[in-house]
């Protein structure tokens, strides 16, 4: 066993190491649990941080995976003690996760704070799950290591991959076309989700796990091992001996979270096919560990970065291919040769990120490609501006149609997705192929909380001709699963007197990707005279949801609330025995 540091090096010395009363109560509270007295003398105590619920399906697994990340903290003379976080998963939720993910980061941050805790591992699988443990985190700057439980078994349907999401976006489009009928939708179900684990395709979950490792914040291939591999259970128990050895190095998360990480993270994002949602959580990580991220970042260091991985929804593989074809390992080692990767930035293994990958193994070619043959050109997400998008908007060009990028359209407008529920199925709506979709009131305090519904579904008098993609336009997000023409995170948003929220039905737009414009063309005359007449929508009167739509940043911010960015460390709290 190795030596553990002198007890005054160890935070929850504060707690355990005090002679009287106050020691007393700390150490022998947790002894009605049955531990012994030795393990409050030095042993630096390991905080396992559990986003487990039979509620968030993609996580339903945790209680296993902290047994084995347990093991390895035994095993290098650590103390593990595991704690619960609200757990919020995408499949379930109302309105939408993304409303929870800051509170998340609030109860992540101060469960650390509250407690003697030493060193953290964050168990994350599902969507927000990941940016909410780190941004909690984060705050504090403790010795920290995130494990990602892994994504489920490739989906199969009469004999055909199904992935999840992508799969569903497709077969609900030819149901709705009368392509499919609702008996063979159904039976498509349980043929989805055959494991345990998160969404199987390059989703936001499994962008969040390769951002994760791309950051250096987990181990060597945390992004694509199965969650019911064994593998992954290893790699549990490894990431458990190795917080141990992180705080007696004193290896804290600003360490690693530094400008060169989120950089890499940005570019092997692009590299991956990644989710849009990935702009507003890393930007919201990088504020609170105090590292300058903008959306103008994301164009000028990933847009231009060709995609390698062909997966869905851009493509045609999943997560378990990706796994066998070599990981992110070997997407990373493609940057790191094409002069894209800090290969001197720091992870929590100890060794530099450039060490991991150099000899990183590639076995299939037609799931990672090089950089001298793409999958996708110059694939990165782009950042849009212009009249109708002040302080930006995204586009995934990698997922979007490329006769598409620019494009001129008579503005279909609805004021929130209640209205677009109601008549997007109406044969009588006056739309075309040609129309641009507009969607507003969905931004992050408009809905609030900012919902996956900008990838609107098109109508159905459409897709009886074939069509598959038109322009969308809104101030929501979109499930990192879905794929088409979509500009989303509009900003300012409408709820906040954006000029989205002047657009009328009938205006044109004009789109082009190339150039990064997106535009309302309709004179500012106009638009002061929609503006002085506009009203804004009403405001929650109490709860959460009313601090949400008080303190939420725009996206183009991250959406982190403008009183927890920055931490503030973890100094113990006052004793109030």
């Amino acid at each position: 066993m190795k030596k553990s540091l002198p007890k005054k090096h160890l935070r929850s010395k504060g707690w355990f190491a005090d002679d009287g009363v106050h020691g007393f109560i700390h150490r022998g509270w947790l002894k009605n649990q049955g531990w012994p007295a030795d393990l409050f003398d030095g042993r630096p105590v390991i905080g396992i941080c559990n986003t487990w619920s039979e509620l968030t399906p993609c996580n339903a697994h945790f209680r296993d995976l902290a047994e084995a990340v347990k093991r390895g903290v035994w095993e290098s003379g650590g103390f593990p003690l595991e704690f619960p976080v609200m757990s919020i998963g995408e499949p379930l939720m109302r309105p939408t996760s993304m409303l929870f993910r800051n509170l998340v980061s609030m109860d992540v941050e101060e469960s650390i704070r509250a407690n003697p805790i030493d060193g953290v591992v964050l168990l994350m699988g599902c969507d927000k799950t990941t940016p909410s443990l780190l941004m909690g985190a984060a705050s504090c700057d403790l010795p920290t290591i995130g494990l990602s439980g892994g994504p489920m078994l490739t989906g199969r349907f009469r004999g055909q991959k199904l992935g999840s999401g992508t799969g569903l976006w497709r077969m609900s489009d030819d149901t709705r076309a009368g392509r499919m009928s609702r008996e063979d939708f159904l039976a498509a179900e349980s043929c989805m989700n055959r494991s345990k684990g998160h969404c199987m395709t390059m989703g936001t979950a499994s962008t969040m796990a390769c951002m994760v490792e791309a950051l250096g914040m987990a181990l060597p291939g945390n992004a694509a091992i199965p969650a019911v591999d064994a593998h992954r259970t290893t790699q549990a128990h490894i990431t458990g001996r190795r917080v141990v050895e992180m705080v007696r190095e004193d290896l804290r998360m600003s360490r690693i979270l530094t400008r060169k990480a989120i950089e890499n993270a940005v570019r092997t994002i692009a590299a991956v096919g990644g989710s849009t949602n990935a702009v507003i959580h890393l930007i919201a990580i990088a504020r609170r560990i105090g590292v300058p991220l903008t959306l103008e970042d994301w164009d000028d260091l990933g847009s231009r970065v060709p995609c390698l991985v062909n997966m869905q929804p851009a493509g045609e593989h999943l997560m378990e291919d990706f796994y066998y074809a070599g990981g992110l390992p070997s997407v990373l080692r493609e940057l790191a040769e094409n002069g894209l990767l800090h290969t001197d930035a720091a992870s929590v293994s100890g060794h530099l990120i450039g060490q991991h990958v150099t000899d990183a193994p590639c076995w299939n070619r037609k799931v990672i490609h090089t950089f001298s043959n793409p999958f996708k050109d110059e694939a990165g997400i782009a950042i849009l501006k212009g009249n109708l998008a002040a302080n930006g908007a995204v586009i995934k060009p990698s997922a979007a149609s490329s006769h598409l990028f620019k494009h001129r359209g008579r503005a279909v407008v609805f004021e929130d997705v209640e209205d677009f529920n109601s008549r997007i199925d109406d044969e009588n709506l006056d739309i075309d192929e040609t129309c641009i979709m507009v969607l507003k009131n969905c931004g992050p305090r408009g809905y609030p909380g900012m919902p996956e519904v900008g990838g609107m579904p098109l109508p159905p008098k459409i897709l009886r001709k074939g069509v598959t993609d038109m322009v969308r336009i809104s101030d929501a997000r979109m499930s990192g699963t879905a794929f088409g023409t979509v500009v989303l995170h509009v900003s300012p948003e409408a709820a906040v007197g954006g000029t989205l929220a002047l657009v009328e039905s009938g205006d044109m737009i004009s789109l082009d990707v190339d150039r990064r414009d997106l535009t309302l063309e309709v004179n500012e005359a106009t638009l002061d005279e929609r503006r002085r007449a506009w009203v804004p929508p009403p405001t929650p009167e109490r709860g959460y949801a009313k601090l949400y739509v008080e303190h939420a940043l725009q996206a183009d911010s991250g959406a982190d609330f403008d009183f927890l960015v920055g931490g503030s460390g973890a100094e113990i709290p006052r004793e109030s025995h």
